[in-house]
């Protein structure tokens, strides 16, 4: 296994100035950085967490990897977190691969530089990644939201099915019958969940499931937009729409004004993540309230116990999404 003894020998470099490039704690030259890191890749070397910690040091950082999305939900989980990260006198590093696969690792290894003290993971996109790269790695992890393969790590995620039953509830207790859902990506498990809850509810009132009412599509705003217009194209059209994502809602809300109709007179709509914009829309947007704020709040609180106690049981914690009654419906 590489040094960094190694890496100043090849480099020509001092072994001070090797440590200063992998852990960026002074200034280095452009020219020796570039040339440190090419040794460093070409020796694919990791820094020791066993000897860190067998020193017993820790560097109150913990890291953040996030598979990025243009949805605003990441966005403000990640402010929360950064908030109770530093309540905890923690400093928090984001990296966020904006789904590149091949980035992944790249990020990864560059928060393993830092010694970070455990890591918080949330998958906004799959990712197309070696499953041992992180099933192996020897770190206290939580999970937040969901990820793409079993690792051994906690998760704190909200339950969507709730949420999808909640969100289609809300809909038929309007008065609606005739709702149609547009979905995410139908290979994460949100997806799966928020489907189960809007085909449950609709079956507990006897409600038809319609299958050319069921729209596919991903968590994006053009998401939303391409779904509705086929909505709005069939024949017979839906008096409701849940959109699995305030995104998707705000993609409909555009389709919907350009077919020259209004929300809620000539059809209805519901999303899903309570993001900050739902409120300011035209009208405001009805939705079903993700958590933040505690995804966030115990998501720390657990990487910081698991930081604590390595050894302890791994965890589950599932939080309640909730209702939030605007004007869309």
């Amino acid at each position: 296994m590489a040094t960094m003894k190694d890496i100043a020998r090849i480099a020509q470099v001092s072994l001070s100035t090797v440590s200063h490039v992998v852990n960026g704690s002074r200034f280095v030259s452009p020219e020796i950085t570039e040339k440190v890191q090419k040794v460093i890749k070409e020796l694919d070397y990791k820094p020791s967490l066993v000897a860190r910690s067998l020193k017993m040091k820790e560097t109150n950082t913990l890291g953040m990897l996030v598979t990025a999305s243009s949805n605003p939900f990441f966005a403000e989980v990640v402010r929360h977190v950064e908030r109770y990260c530093e309540r905890h006198h923690y400093h928090l590093i984001v990296v966020n691969t904006d789904g590149n696969s091949q980035s992944l690792k790249k990020h990864l290894d560059r928060l393993l530089a830092k010694q970070v003290d455990g890591l918080l993971l949330m998958c906004a996109e799959p990712q197309d990644v070696e499953p041992e790269i992180l099933a192996n790695l020897q770190l206290p992890m939580v999970v937040i939201d969901w990820w793409q393969q079993p690792l051994n790590a906690d998760i704190i995620h909200e339950n969507s099915e709730l949420g999808g039953y909640l969100a289609t509830k809300a809909l038929i207790d309007a008065g609606y019958t005739d709702i149609a859902v547009i979905t995410g990506e139908s290979s994460k498990p949100l997806t799966v969940n928020r489907l189960k809850g809007y085909k449950r509810s609709l079956s507990e009132k006897n409600l038809q499931i319609r299958p050319e009412w069921i729209i596919e599509s991903h968590f994006h705003y053009d998401g939303g937009v391409e779904a509705t217009r086929k909505l709005l194209a069939q024949p017979n059209r839906p008096q409701a729409i849940f959109a699995m994502s305030d995104s998707i809602a705000i993609g409909a809300y555009q389709a919907i004004w350009q077919a020259g109709l209004c929300i809620p007179q000539d059809i209805a709509i519901i999303g899903y993540d309570n993001i900050e914009l739902a409120q300011f829309l035209a009208p405001p947007l009805s939705t079903i309230h993700q958590p933040k704020a505690r995804l966030a709040k115990n998501a720390v609180e657990q990487l910081l116990a698991r930081i604590r106690e390595p050894n302890k049981p791994i965890e589950t914690i599932q939080l309640e999404p909730e209702l939030v009654k605007r004007s869309s419906f």
